[in-house]
């Protein structure tokens, strides 16, 4: 688990030194609306749900090393090529497309990742393994977006991508030397059936659907939030990393001690408080003119991310069967994926609409958070009690 946990820590720095800074390059420097933004990064994250849920069945049919060494030795190709087009301030049409392929390749090793965790945990430790691996990658996330925030003063775009690029790097070498397979089994095929979440668990497909709500809110955090920090509220650069360096934090500071809350809490209930502070926090943002009153709102976020994040890991892995754990995750993953992707979009265009009043923009983004707490006690009731 911890050397998991160095690999996502290690993903996660070199993904936020310069993705959530892609956003604001498009809309600042290439002169694109915020919807195009949004769709953007909302065509990458449908390529990239369709590759996650695929990768996870690979790893069921292949095992779970082979498709990290793939997944992140091509990714060390792509994002040179990402930093390489916006130094040369490439068509934005051919930037788009790399990446989405950068994206789409990377985030293969997601739900590869958790079925390796969940083939060597028990299931009444799955919390406490996710709560770490989550340790990992927000130690990422604190340090990626202070560091990008800080080059992006004095230096161009692209040299963000290229330290991507050489994070895909480290982590096929921690693979290649340190990861041993977990998988033993081998599932009958790897096909476009294979990809999809499977029909027949009613449980599994009534919890992804629930999850896609709340996914949509968390989708807020890459692009929405820093157009409204920067552009709209004034804050500096710097600062907007600072919220993202908050949110790590938190989690590398509280994560593991929240696992350790949970045990004593139903599932479900934990899902439904996470839920609601997502709700609070988001809807708190309307109110926002100063940045010490936007951390506390970050603090608030942070909260539901470390109460829902591991829980719903945990639940996927005590859904899966043993030999599709990897097609499970996969499928957790695709919504995972698609809701993070469409949330940009929602937000642009809420961003577009109502440039004059933020609390109308942040307001819908609370709701679906909301309506998202009610659907995990509907899940509850009708499948678990």
């Amino acid at each position: 688990v911890w050397v998991m946990a160095a690999v996502q820590l290690v993903m996660a720095t070199g993904f936020s030194i310069c993705i959530p800074f892609l956003a604001l390059y498009l809309y600042q420097d290439r002169g694109l609306s915020m919807t195009m933004v949004g769709l953007i990064i909302l065509g990458a994250g449908l390529c990239s749900a369709v590759t996650q849920a695929f990768g996870g069945s690979l790893s069921d049919r292949f095992g779970r090393r082979p498709v990290l060494i793939m997944a992140s030795s091509i990714s060390v190709f792509l994002y040179s090529g990402l930093a390489v087009l916006i130094g040369i301030s490439a068509p934005v049409w051919a930037i788009a497309v790399v990446y989405a392929a950068g994206r789409s390749v990377l985030t293969i090793t997601r739900p590869v990742i958790s079925a390796m965790v969940a083939d060597f945990t028990p299931k009444e430790k799955l919390t406490e393994a996710y709560g770490i691996l989550r340790i990992g990658a927000n130690v990422g996330w604190a340090a990626g977006p202070a560091i990008g925030g800080y080059l992006a003063a004095f230096v161009p775009y692209g040299w963000l991508f290229g330290i991507a690029a050489l994070a895909c790097g480290v982590v096929f070498l921690i693979v290649f030397f340190f990861i041993h397979e977990s998988s033993h089994w081998v599932s009958r095929s790897v096909g476009f059936r294979s990809m999809l979440p499977p029909s027949d668990d009613r449980i599994f497909l009534a919890f992804i659907g629930l999850s896609v709500l709340l996914f949509i809110a968390m989708g807020q955090m890459a692009s929405t939030l820093s157009i409204f920090a920067v552009d709209m509220v004034g804050f500096l650069p710097s600062q907007y990393g600072l919220l993202l360096t908050l949110n790590g934090l938190i989690v590398i500071f509280f994560q593991y001690p929240m696992t350790l809350v949970l045990r004593r809490l139903a599932k479900y209930r934990a899902l439904i408080l996470g839920s609601l502070f997502y709700a609070v926090g988001y809807l708190s943002l309307g109110w926002i003119t100063e940045f010490g009153w936007a951390l506390g709102a970050m603090a608030i976020i942070t909260t539901g991310e470390i109460i829902h994040a591991p829980i719903t890991l945990s639940v996927i892995g005590e859904l899966a069967p043993s030999d599709q754990r990897g097609r499970y995750m996969g499928s957790f993953g695709l919504s995972q994926t698609v809701g993070i992707a469409v949330g940009p979009l929602v937000g642009g265009l809420l961003l577009d609409a109502f440039p004059s009043d933020m609390r109308l923009v942040w307001a819908p983004i609370a709701l679906i958070a909301l309506v998202a707490a009610v659907g995990y006690y509907w899940w509850a009731r009708r499948f678990r009690q």
